[in-house]
């Protein structure tokens, strides 16, 4: 019997997102692990996602984490690092690179932080003197789309740094890759980490990460956990031919690989990417002209999501703002800075202009504090 599918709201945020019908409908039915039939799926999600940058990826492999983003970020910090005299040199602005420095330093990695402001982005003379001046830092990480602010971060020029000064580099793309073209082999990252329900438009179950086989290679025997250990998970990939080393969220797997064919069927990232574009357009131009200030200027702000400053109003309060436009089918985010009090919207999932032009209206609609 086939269940109907709804959808009650869309869901503007930074992930989980909005999925399509066909994304849903890969989950209705339940998959074993140690199938053939699956373990060959596994391995051609993988040769997908090495195929998305485009450029010279033969040096590349790909790895399947189970967990969220961050469980996947902790396997690779934990993985690459090693175990005396590694160091690890963190650019942050925003909570999802602080993230990466609280996991570096829980599980005792020397960490260095080099922290802006939240709408900021990293200050590179500073970066490029850090590197010179300390000779023992040998690995530095980054955030592609701080989803903190919806700054776009310049990793082009951070890893051109980063390699210059030959240190090893992990670029957290959580809510970038899938979502804007770039080009890893091009700016010789190390490692990439990225997730099932962000730019893919999946669902939430399992990250990934894209590495440079000899960098991996080097990781056996440093991991600082049993269950994330990266070197570990790809080795059984690899001699399994997609087998995972535990349990695999099967029908999130299932639910990716269709995710993967609606991608490309839609143009792959460059398409994606233009659409992400034209819906934050939509949105920055429909919110601007009913009153709301943007938290970025304009020439940082990635497609991803925006965070806007609420209205000066005395009678504004978020919570019935968010329940308003819930009740007309959007679900917007609140936000995440500690200076000043803002909300996010976001542009990604399977959501299109029209979307976006019934949410400013939407938003009109739910001003309660003007009336």
């Amino acid at each position: 019997m086939k269940t109907a599918i709804s959808r009650p709201y869309l869901l503007l945020t930074p992930g989980p997102l909005t999925t399509s019908c066909g994304v849903k409908e890969a989950m209705l039915h339940d998959w074993c692990t140690w199938d053939e039939d699956y373990n060959r799926l596994v391995e051609d999600v993988r040769r997908r996602l090495l195929s998305l940058p485009g450029g010279d990826m033969s040096r590349y492999t790909t790895v399947l984490m189970q967990g969220s983003g961050t469980f996947t970020v902790e396997s690779v910090v934990g993985s690459m690092m090693p175990a005396k005299e590694g160091k690890l040199l963190v650019l942050a602005n925003g909570a999802y690179g602080d993230r990466i420095a609280t996991i570096a330093r829980t599980l005792r990695i020397d960490t260095v932080v080099q922290r802006a402001k939240d709408v900021e982005i990293p200050d590179l003379t500073l970066f490029e003197q850090a590197l010179s001046r300390d000779r023992s830092i040998t690995h530095v990480a980054a955030v592609h789309v701080e989803t903190t602010t919806g700054i776009l971060n310049p990793i082009v020029a951070i890893a051109e740094i980063a390699k210059r000064h030959d240190r090893r580099l992990l670029i957290d793309s959580m809510s970038g890759f899938g979502g804007i073209g770039m080009d890893i082999s091009g700016m010789d990252i190390d490692y990439v980490v990225s997730s099932a329900n962000k730019c893919i438009q999946g669902v939430p179950g399992f990250g990934f990460v894209i590495a440079k086989r000899d960098e991996l290679a080097k990781c056996e025997g440093r991991a600082r956990s049993h269950s994330l250990d990266l070197y570990g998970q790809w080795s059984q990939m690899e001699s399994g031919k997609g087998k995972w080393r535990f349990t695999s969220p099967t029908h999130v797997v299932h639910a990716f690989y269709q995710a993967l064919l609606e991608l490309e069927k839609e143009g792959g990232i460059p398409s994606r990417e233009a659409r992400y574009r034209n819906n934050c357009r939509i949105v920055q131009e429909g919110m601007e002209g009913l009153g709301f200030k943007p938290v970025i200027p304009r020439q940082y702000q990635s497609p991803i999501i925006t965070a806007f400053y609420p209205p000066q109003h005395p009678g504004y309060h978020f919570p019935r703002f968010y329940q308003a436009l819930k009740r007309r089918g959007f679900v917007i985010y609140p936000g995440k800075l500690t200076e000043a009090e803002t909300f996010r919207i976001g542009h990604i999932g399977d959501i299109h202009a029209e979307d976006m032009h019934q949410l400013i209206k939407a938003v009109e609609e739910s001003m309660y504090w003007t009336k």
